[in-house]
């Protein structure tokens, strides 16, 4: 539903909601802490609030134009066009999603047509992109963050506070990204952000490997440093993979495999975060400082994926992105226009 120039911003408040929301839970979580043998239950019941809010926003959402055309209400989409651009003059992006939606109707077997060649960089873009998102760490950091702050010296009271903590640098991520990813774009900011995550993962390691031995605590002062660098970590990946992991294939895929694409995307992401979740503690056990290597190098490979592989889809809009695809030296190549071309 968003215009092409806002639709970064406005979908980057769906990561900013997500971090938001998991930054009260760790507050509320602290304050029911402190209430003995039924505090658990107030946290758990006040998931109730949020559900609520989600059951009657619901109700007053439009939907969307895209999906009343696909479905064969053109006039109605029209109508919420006018309604969500504020103007009358909305014919030619209306032409446009009319053309895209012949397109999608036309398509019986989404999953199958995301198998044909001409879609095959969109294909790697649903498995590559979730994948880099969960491989850069992050969710074993937030997951593990007590535990974590515990092995470098910090007391479990003060391990809630840096999981907080973590959790209100991701909301400033996610607010700097919402006014920063429609000016510079998408790669630009997945660049710095990958750039900063591998800097301050090598840091790390390098600390823990020379001061850390296992049984050992942490001094004070490179514990606070090693907490920053962590801190410094969580804001480059909130302003980065954070988001964009999710706003990027949002954009990449034409109507007609849309529905299948996201799919596979949703479900990749949750598979690697499973595998990831279930894995860490063993790898943080083997690999001890490693750890962060390990995904430091990973979070290299994708910042050279994302230079390389992945186009601006800034200013784009969905019905047109068709053409970023054709026009990129590496995945043009797939596009049937550019075949024929050759051809002729």
């Amino acid at each position: 539903m968003a215009p092409s120039h806002w639709r970064g911003g406005l979908n980057m408040t769906f990561q900013l909601a997500t971090t938001l929301g998991i930054f009260v839970a760790n507050l509320v979580n602290y304050g029911t802490n402190q209430i003995k043998s039924w505090g658990w239950r107030l946290s758990l019941g006040l998931a109730a609030i949020p559900a609520l809010l989600m059951f009657f926003g619901s109700l007053f959402i439009y939907e969307t134009p895209n999906s009343l055309i696909e479905r064969g209400y053109s006039e109605k989409g029209k109508q919420v066009l006018v309604k969500i651009r504020g103007t009358q003059n909305v014919q030619a992006e209306f032409m446009d999603l009319m053309e895209a939606s012949q397109v999608a109707r036309a398509v019986t077997h989404p999953f199958a047509n995301l198998l044909q060649e001409q879609y095959r960089p969109q294909l790697v873009m649903a498995f590559c992109l979730p994948i880099f998102q969960i491989l850069t760490g992050i969710n074993s950091i937030l997951f593990y963050a007590p535990v974590i702050f515990q092995a470098f010296g910090f007391g479990s009271n003060a391990s809630l506070y840096s999981s907080i903590f973590t959790g209100g640098v991701m909301v400033l991520g996610s607010l700097i990204t919402i006014f920063t990813i429609d000016r510079f774009g998408r790669r630009v900011l997945l660049i710095i952000g990958g750039v900063v995550m591998v800097i301050c993962q090598v840091i790390i390691a390098i600390l823990l490997q020379q001061f850390y031995g296992g049984d050992d605590v942490l001094s004070k002062g490179l514990s606070i440093v090693i907490t920053i660098l962590i801190c410094l970590f969580v804001l480059g990946f909130a302003t980065s993979w954070g988001g964009l992991g999710w706003v990027v294939p949002s954009e990449i895929f034409p109507l007609e495999i849309r529905s299948a694409g996201q799919s596979i995307v949703v479900s990749v992401n949750l598979l690697f975060t499973f595998a990831i979740a279930q894995a860490f503690l063993s790898m943080l056990c083997t690999f001890k400082y490693g750890i962060f290597l390990f995904f430091a190098f990973w979070e290299a490979f994708m910042t050279v994926f994302v230079y390389f592989l992945l186009p601006e889809t800034k200013d784009v809009p969905l019905e047109e992105m068709v053409y970023v695809w054709q026009s990129h030296p590496i995945w043009g190549r797939f596009s049937v226009t550019n075949k024929d071309s050759e051809k002729v």
